[in-house]
């Protein structure tokens, strides 16, 4: 049999079924070998075309210029049923980061009646208004944040930049690459750690995080792609007083502080709101070691999510009310010399949210090696 398609086609399976029945069960096993091989084959060369593909994109995201800009709305229109993922998240991030706003708005603002625009025209209103665009300033961009008809995540999202969101750190792109900034160490100003030798006491509080609240907590290291984080939550019977938190922390049955006992390095500050939400936003929309986060936009959305969790707002609460809610919440940020810390490249951290009623303290650790 020589190696063309169509012999492969030829050889049917009732043909198979008939040359194993007459003991030639060897020539059915070349073929499917010969099958394997010819799979692998196709598929490194789909990866090939695929790197290419974001390749080229990322030449038209990245060159200044209208033509480059309406060659590259050509690129997404034409994708739709081509099972091409062209990657609107990230393109719209470096959209963002190369390009005015007002070269954007003109060629985007025009809603496509298929839709077929709609995923990069709303991930770059809100990449543009972490960048601090006034977007009320473009009459039309109204239309941005309904181009999904309320049905998209982002939709949940401030269409302004919240006074939370100061914070910020993007990464810096070329064609050729990028940089990106090596992680959020524990600040010197705010610490409060705790004196040694700490007491060996362990607390008998409880971890009561249910699967869905243990799962929204973390979810900015999850969309960031981070090696592993945990979350946990304890309630008390009395008010905890924040001065309390961090000789508490390290007696609370969590892994990240197992087996540190009560001389190894535990460190801790207390943070403002903003910083937390800096360090959560990082996390997500850059990604850790190996991973391209959630961009700009999608970083945005669990960073909050994940402080809505931690400051124990409602389920369904709006953003301007989970922002009220964190306001109220006392933030902590620690590090710790615990095993399942790594604490290499400045890419762990804890962080503990004692509730706005002193009753409740919610811990995230994440780090980015497994």
């Amino acid at each position: 049999m020589d190696n063309t398609d169509d012999d492969s086609r030829r050889f049917s399976w009732q043909t198979a079924q008939q040359r194993a029945a007459q003991g030639d069960s060897r020539q059915v096993a070349d073929l499917a070998v010969e099958l394997t091989d010819r799979i692998d084959a196709a598929t490194r060369r789909t990866r090939d075309h695929q790197h290419q593909l974001a390749m080229l994109v990322r030449v038209l995201a990245i060159t200044p210029g209208h033509d480059s800009l309406t060659q590259l709305l050509r690129l997404f229109v034409r994708q739709q049923g081509h099972g091409v993922d062209l990657s609107p998240r990230f393109v719209a991030s470096l959209l963002a980061e190369h390009r005015e706003a007002a070269d954007l708005v003109g060629p985007l603002s025009e809603r496509d009646p298929e839709g077929r625009l709609d995923e990069l025209r709303i991930c770059l209103f809100h990449e543009l208004v972490l960048r601090g665009m006034d977007m009320d300033a473009f009459p039309k961009t109204s239309d941005w944040t309904r181009v999904m008809y309320g049905g998209h995540p982002l939709v949940w999202l401030p269409p302004r930049r919240s006074a939370l969101e100061t914070r910020l750190t993007f990464p810096s792109r070329s064609i050729n690459g990028g940089a990106r900034s090596g992680g959020s160490p524990l600040p010197a100003e705010g610490r409060v750690d705790p004196p040694t030798p700490r007491t060996a006491e362990q607390s008998g509080l409880v971890d009561s995080a249910t699967l869905d609240l243990h799962q929204m907590i973390i979810a900015a290291p999850e969309a960031g792609g981070w090696g592993n984080s945990e979350a946990w939550v304890f309630r008390t019977d009395e008010e905890v007083e924040p001065d309390r938190v961090p000789a508490l922390l390290p007696t609370l049955p969590m892994a990240c502080v197992e087996g540190l006992g009560t001389t190894g390095r535990f460190e801790i500050a207390r943070r403002p709101a903003d910083a937390i939400w800096g360090i959560l936003f990082a996390t997500a929309s850059m990604g850790g070691m190996g991973h391209h986060g959630a961009h700009g936009a999608f970083g945005r959305l669990w960073a909050w999510k994940s402080m809505a969790a931690l400051s124990d707002a409602p389920a369904d609460a709006s953003a301007e009310e989970v922002e009220h809610h964190v306001r109220q919440t006392t933030w902590f940020h620690f590090e710790s010399d615990a095993e399942w810390f790594c604490n290499e490249i400045l890419a762990d951290y804890g962080i503990a949210a004692l509730s706005p009623d002193r009753r409740r303290i919610a811990v995230l650790a994440a780090t980015d090696t497994d």
